[in-house]
């Protein structure tokens, strides 16, 4: 059975890839089945950015499909960026440079009269099928955030989040320690059961 990863991220393609791997079915990615969905992802939640975005490849493709919505939640922002991450600098009206970059640093810049660096990662994965089924699952990954960018793995955020336990930001993290503890790792986790039965249908 094929799984279709409903992304074009190529930081997310890697990360699903690697935490789906060794599953009973074989996971493509758009490049591979030649299609390309636009989706507005109209959401205020992850959870409906994420059904949006599953479904909408799901019937597209005609295809059971994996999608997530993800962000960066800072307790001193109320929430920000939140399902706004991926382009934070760009409503600001930041422009100029790398759009990673310009959200961190962004980020950053809001946190400069803040002492409280509390935040945490969160994603919400959605499995859908052709037919209109959707099921979810919820992960976060606690931390602080830096000034300083430090690592060059990861993406996004990664190089400010130091995450809870560790004296590593993320981007400092391999992709197999990231993996283990990333909000992306536990919403997935709890998708594998389902995708598993569905392996033996």
């Amino acid at each position: 059975m094929d799984i279709l990863l409903a992304t074009t991220n190529p930081g997310k393609l890697r990360e699903f890839a690697a935490l789906l791997e060794g599953l009973p079915f074989t996971v493509k990615n758009p490049a591979d089945v030649g299609i390309s969905v636009e989706v507005d992802e109209t959401g205020d939640t992850f959870e409906a950015n994420a059904t949006q975005k599953a479904l909408a490849w799901a019937k597209g493709s005609n295809m059971v499909c994996v999608a997530d919505d993800s962000g960066l939640c800072v307790d001193a922002l109320d929430g920000a960026p939140g399902v706004y991450s991926a382009r934070w600098a760009a409503m600001h009206n930041v422009h100029g440079g790398d759009t990673d970059t310009m959200n961190r640093e962004l980020v950053v810049n809001q946190l400069a009269n803040h002492t409280n660096r509390a935040a945490r990662y969160v994603c919400v994965a959605a499995i859908a099928w052709p037919d209109g089924r959707v099921q979810t699952a919820r992960g976060e990954l606690e931390g602080t955030i830096i000034d300083d960018p430090r690592g060059t793995n990861g993406f996004g955020y990664d190089p400010v989040f130091v995450p809870q336990g560790y004296d590593r930001t993320a981007a400092e993290l391999d992709a197999e320690e990231k993996n283990a503890i990333s909000h992306r790792g536990n919403a997935l986790a709890d998708l594998k059961t389902l995708l598993l039965s569905l392996a033996d249908d």
